[in-house]
């Protein structure tokens, strides 16, 4: 048997950032254009990375590191992160973002309106690798640290930034400093962000899909709610929902089709294809109950897929099926969040039909 190959870990935008402005402000106080930098990320471990380009020029220095995702490579793989350092009249440290890097312009996110789209963590990362080398060569000026992200701007176009009003180009995130291959947390975050934003925008009804297609469709049924309401949850239905709850939503409407959605209606609430299969003898025990007959009851046991099973069922003329499913997904839903919700499903056919609904109203506990 062949054996499991070990993913390579990669690096956040943050920790590249942190080593670009850390070689460029040793090159600004020695004259030594750097090669590489050396930082301590906050898992706690030092780690050296490799500067692309360093350049003095005057009173300002630059530095570039190549943002390597490792073997989870993301929209900012092999970005350049560009800092540059400068000495300023003013006292301490002053730190931006400059082309590429995105500007905030929303409510709801860790960083105010107005400001760079850099991370906490990352911006605290900066600030002390920053300080300490100033304290190392015991300089009293203060500096300002522009950081760019050249491409920043088209690479955004990549990324959920301009839906939570990120303006402008990529934000510097990471909360460890390092990406760990194929993990759930980036996207779980990225969709605890997206409810924070919604919430921040005065949504109290969200729309939750299962990928870009379903999205589309819902963004036509709910044409009257605003772009922050629609909210790309994957495979992670269960999360989501209760992170809605959390965070005070009112109502949410899921949005999805046969395949995920047949697992939703019987509580399976992580519908990765190889999280668990589709139930046929579930979905049979539906087609009775909206009276089906024997005959199409015993093709649905036999069928290959969900998706298989809505075309017997359209074929059939069956739309109570449909309406059955989906509120067999409402009650799921609001089983797993202990009520307190408005749920609405909807499903969808992968051609963009509305196969059926159904809302059950919990919003009091």
């Amino acid at each position: 048997m062949a054996e499991k190959k070990t993913l390579r870990e990669g690096y956040t935008t943050g920790a590249c950032a942190t080593a670009a402005t850390k070689a460029a402000l040793i090159a600004l106080i020695t004259g030594i254009p750097q090669t590489e930098a050396t930082i301590y990320l906050p898992i706690g471990r030092f780690v050296t990375f490799t500067v692309e380009h360093c350049q003095i020029t005057g009173n300002s220095a630059t530095a570039t590191v190549i943002k390597d995702g490792g073997d989870d490579p993301d929209a900012t793989h092999g970005a350049a992160i560009v800092a540059t350092v400068s000495w300023t009249e003013q006292s301490g440290i002053h730190l931006d973002g400059g082309a590429g890097v995105g500007r905030v312009t929303k409510p709801g996110l860790p960083v105010p309106i107005g400001e760079a789209a850099i991370n906490p963590v990352p911006r605290q990362m900066m600030y002390e690798t920053a300080r300490d080398v100033l304290e190392q060569y015991s300089i009293k000026k203060g500096v300002r640290i522009i950081i760019s992200v050249p491409r920043g701007e088209e690479i955004a176009k990549k990324t959920l930034n301009a839906r939570l009003g990120i303006i402008g180009g990529i934000s510097i995130l990471g909360t460890r400093g390092i990406v760990v291959p194929f993990s759930t947390a980036a996207y779980r975050a990225s969709i605890v962000q997206a409810i924070q934003v919604a919430r921040a925008n005065g949504c109290d009804h969200v729309v939750i899909t299962t990928g870009g297609r379903s999205e589309k469709y819902a963004m036509q049924q709910y044409a009257d709610l605003p772009e922050e309401a629609f909210i790309e949850m994957g495979d992670f239905i269960g999360f989501t929902l209760k992170q809605c709850k959390k965070h005070g939503i009112q109502k949410v409407s899921m949005v999805g089709m046969m395949g995920k959605f047949s697992k939703v209606a019987q509580g399976i609430m992580m519908v990765h294809s190889k999280s668990a299969p589709v139930d046929f003898q579930f979905l049979a025990s539906i087609a009775e109950e909206a009276g089906a007959p024997p005959e199409l009851v015993s093709n649905i046991k036999e069928a290959n897929t969900a998706s298989q099973v809505g075309d017997f069922m359209q074929a059939a003329g069956n739309h109570l099926f449909f309406e059955k499913l989906c509120d067999y997904c409402c009650l799921s839903a609001l089983n797993e969040v202990g009520g307190g919700l408005v749920i609405e499903t909807s499903l969808y056919t992968m051609g963009g039909q509305l196969l059926g609904k159904a809302v059950r109203n919990d919003a009091v506990d």
